[in-house]
C-alpha cells in the first residue's frame, strides 16, 4: 500500500472522459476527491491544454465541469522532460509522464502506451481501480 497524503496525482485526459460517462465509475470517484480537495491534481500548461481539447471535442461532456480542478496550487511551472519517457509509442502521451516524473505525482490512466510499459518507465503508473485499490485512499 503506498500513502499518498502529500503525493499529487497526474490524470490523464482518459480520467476525466471516464468519469463524464460513468459517474460512478473509479474515475469519478477521484475526480470528486480532487473537486472535495482530498486529493491534489497536478497539471501544466500542456496537459491542462490537451485535457481541454478533447473534452471539448466530446459533445455530451462538458469543459465547465472539470475547468475548476485546475486550481493555480496545482500548477507546475517547471520544466518536464519527455526524454526518458521516449519508450511510451504514442508522443502525445509522454507530456503527462514527463510532468508526474517531474513533480514526484502518480500518473493515473487507463491507457494502453502507458500500461504497456509502466514496468519501465520511472513513475508510478496506475489505472484509477489500482489507484483505489493500492493506495491509502478512502472513497467517501
Amino acid at each position: 500500500m503506498i500513502l499518498i497524503d502529500d503525493m499529487g496525482l497526474v490524470l490523464d485526459t482518459n480520467v476525466f472522459v471516464a468519469a463524464g460517462f460513468k459517474p460512478r465509475s473509479s474515475s469519478a470517484i477521484i475526480i470528486d476527491a480532487v473537486r472535495q480537495g482530498r486529493q491534489r491534481l497536478v497539471w501544466d500548461e500542456a496537459t491542462r491544454g490537451e485535457t481541454e481539447h478533447v473534452i471539448r471535442r466530446i459533445p455530451p461532456l462538458d469543459w465547465s465541469r472539470f475547468s475548476g480542478l485546475f486550481e493555480i496550487a496545482g500548477e507546475y511551472r517547471g520544466m518536464a522532460d519527455q526524454r526518458p519517457f521516449e519508450r511510451i509509442a504514442d508522443p502525445d502521451d509522454r507530456k503527462f509522464a514527463a510532468l508526474a516524473a517531474a513533480t514526484g505525482s502518480i500518473l493515473v490512466s487507463s491507457d494502453a502506451h502507458f500500461l504497456s510499459c509502466r514496468d519501465e518507465l520511472p513513475i508510478t503508473v496506475f489505472t484509477p481501480r489500482e489507484f483505489l485499490e493500492r493506495t491509502a485512499f478512502e472513497p467517501t
